[in-house]
């Protein structure tokens, strides 16, 4: 089994947080959508109720609890956007800490393996003539 790194690790995990963070955008995408259509039906509704046309007037009972639906509906639809907005605003911050993490990682696995590079060109530079006097006599 292939031990993973610390940053190859954190980087499937923002992968996922990301994939968290355009679900939650495309929740709220769809709940703003869904706020329009509401609001566009109930201008129509009030169209139809100040209306003069004698056929409106025979539904304006229709009409009001119609509308007193859709303002209902409007408030429940406003409530869950500001829930997807506090939920994508969450998954942003989780996903920008992860990238944080992860660069953090990266620099730090770079800085180790300069580290060791160096420490090898060491070893060899003292190993070379050590064992060069021992082949001698």
């Amino acid at each position: 089994m292939i031990e993973k790194s610390r940053s190859q690790k954190l980087k499937r995990l923002l992968s996922v947080q990301r994939h968290m963070e355009r679900m939650a955008e495309n929740d709220l995408a769809e709940t703003s959508r869904q706020r329009i259509e509401v609001n566009s039906a109930m201008d129509d509704v009030i169209l139809a109720l100040g209306s003069m046309d004698p056929v409106h007037h025979a539904f304006s009972q229709n009409y009001a609890d119609r509308f007193g639906r859709l303002t209902i509906k409007d408030q429940q639809l406003t409530g869950m956007q500001q829930i997807h907005e506090m939920r994508l605003t969450r998954e942003r911050a989780k996903a920008d800490r992860l990238e944080e993490g992860m660069k953090e990682a990266l620099d730090a696995e770079r800085r180790e393996a300069d580290d060791n590079a160096v420490y090898d060109v060491i070893d060899q530079q003292f190993a070379t003539p050590a064992s060069s006097k021992l082949q001698k006599p």
